[in-house]
């Protein structure tokens, strides 16, 4: 098992692996490898700590890393950085590469001066990484109240002293809600990719109906769409009175 920086030559490959990897995960479907292919061409992607991990000539993961910043209480901008998508292969999960990837991309973000991460995450894989709830840090999640404590928000100063006392609210770097900004490119660009069937299935990021809000939990209460696809934007009562009052 070797862990290389990603080249050009891999972009394609890398970009299908983190489909299968996020397919039906979080939601139906994914959109985290149209995250990847257009942040190569942002200026806050960063080359150095852009990751690929191969064994036997094959790659079975990639971690990505992109500057970011925290608005201090103050108003001002601190720099810090994030990372993400960070991808396994399905048939090499939960065998330990995940945590090999990422801890070698600490050591190397370190290296290069990255004093403080926070990211979005569940706490039972990243304390492993030396992550922790981002609020004992007193960084507040966008959205959220600042006294929220909020379990999926995490962070880690890599540079004992960076962060020191400061507090402060973080915001993703908006170069991961392309798919939702750009909505007809993803289109375009899944296209591209082989058919997979999207699903909705238990662990999956809350869905609601668009018209009513009515919970998503499972195919049968969504609508369906003329090809008798699943629409997993609105439920099974909303969608065809929609489709009717659209003619």
């Amino acid at each position: 098992m070797i862990i290389r920086l990603e080249q050009p030559k891999d972009w394609r490959e890398v970009e299908n692996l983190t489909r299968e990897s996020f397919w039906n995960v979080y939601r139906p479907g994914c959109q985290e490898h149209f995250v990847l292919n257009q942040f190569r061409n942002n200026p806050s992607f960063i080359p150095k700590l852009d990751f690929v991990m191969e064994e036997d000539g094959r790659i079975i993961g990639h971690v990505m890393f992109s500057k970011a910043e925290i608005t201090l209480t103050d108003g001002t901008a601190f720099p810090s950085w994030t990372f993400g998508p960070i991808s396994i292969h399905p048939d090499c999960k939960r065998k330990g590469y995940g945590l090999k990837l990422l801890l070698h991309a600490l050591g190397k973000a370190r290296a290069i001066g990255v004093g403080l991460l926070q990211m979005e995450g569940n706490i039972d894989f990243y304390k492993h990484a030396g992550f922790d709830l981002a609020s004992k840090l007193k960084i507040h999640y966008h959205g959220e109240p600042a006294e929220s404590e909020v379990p999926y928000f995490l962070a880690q100063e890599l540079i004992p002293g960076y962060w020191g006392d400061r507090e402060g609210t973080y915001c993703p770097p908006a170069g991961y809600f392309v798919a939702e900004t750009n909505p007809e490119a993803f289109k375009a660009y899944e296209a591209s990719f082989p058919l997979k069937e999207k699903h909705l299935v238990p662990g999956q990021l809350p869905q609601f109906c668009q018209s009513c809000g009515m919970p998503l939990t499972k195919d049968d209460d969504c609508g369906r769409n003329a090809d008798g696809s699943v629409n997993f934007d609105y439920c099974q009562y909303c969608f065809p009175m929609l489709k009717r009052w659209r003619k």
